[in-house]
């Protein structure tokens, strides 16, 4: 069972929410990279997505798209990605990483390179934004030949042919992108996710992360009402823009800790 897998079921049978933040890396520099993991860790996240910058990250929007910029004027690349989740590994066993990223970069390494890279750094989990299901399947099957899942995303705008698609070969969650847009834009509409999500969950047998729009503890237990687990990014990015440097580590730590306390308490 993989580590995604672990964690996901273990808070479902304490009927608690997965809390799944997000962060750039190499934002704002490559060496807070690691301690802003362990800080996501030490406020309650449950599992870690670690976005690979890109140079046209097309369904990000313009707080995501600036962290990439940052990352990359840096010289922050592939390879670099992987270093930092082989260096959290050294101390964190349990947590599950999941690399966020576009095709680009993994084609440029190969991909078979790329998966064997990923596992043998302690990555848990893949999602490739412009990786359709439909034409991934093989990319799929080695992932899973070497442990890794592939997360797939899903929109309000997903036909049930693709949300089928997806149930066939997704592992570990989906995320399924609350908003038309791009990340962090619009308002969320409780009731159009809550009226999707059992349209997901007929095709899909593994848990359903939501995100795009989850700005505060509010928020985030409003979407936690209706799905597994919670997916938060943009507003991290933010957090990191407005705080020093080395303040950064306490304020994500702090940040998450709400959300999570939001999650936690009983209605």
């Amino acid at each position: 069972m993989s580590r995604i897998k672990n964690t996901l079921t273990a808070l479902a049978d304490q009927n608690r929410k997965g809390l799944i933040p997000f962060i750039t890396a190499g934002d704002p520099s490559p060496g807070l990279t690691v301690s802003l993991m362990h800080a996501l860790v030490a406020g309650g996240a449950d599992i870690i997505e670690l976005g690979v910058p890109f140079s046209d990250p097309m369904a990000d929007g313009p707080v995501i798209q600036r962290a990439s910029e940052r990352a990359l004027a840096q010289g922050v690349g592939m390879r670099d990605v992987l270093g930092f989740v082989r260096e959290f590994r050294s101390t964190d066993q349990s947590t599950p990483v999941v690399l966020m990223g576009y095709a680009n970069p993994i084609e440029r390494m190969g991909a078979e390179a790329f998966i064997r890279a990923a596992a043998e750094a302690g990555v848990d989990g893949v999602l490739v934004v412009d990786y359709p299901p439909e034409e991934c399947e093989d990319f799929a099957a080695v992932m899973k030949e070497n442990g890794l899942d592939p997360i797939f995303l899903l929109a309000p705008t997903s036909t049930e042919e693709r949300i089928a698609q997806v149930g066939k070969i997704a592992s570990g969650y989906v995320y399924y992108v609350s908003l038309k847009g791009v990340t962090g834009s619009g308002h969320l509409d409780l009731e159009a996710v809550a009226t999707k999500i059992p349209e997901i969950r007929k095709h899909v047998q593994v848990p359903v992360g939501v995100g795009f729009g989850i700005r505060d503890g509010a928020t985030a237990k409003a979407i936690a009402s209706v799905s597994d687990a919670v997916v938060i990014g943009s507003r991290i990015i933010q957090e990191l823009e407005n705080t020093p440097r080395e303040n950064a580590a306490e304020a994500v730590k702090s940040f998450i800790a709400g959300i999570r306390q939001a999650l936690d308490e009983k209605a």
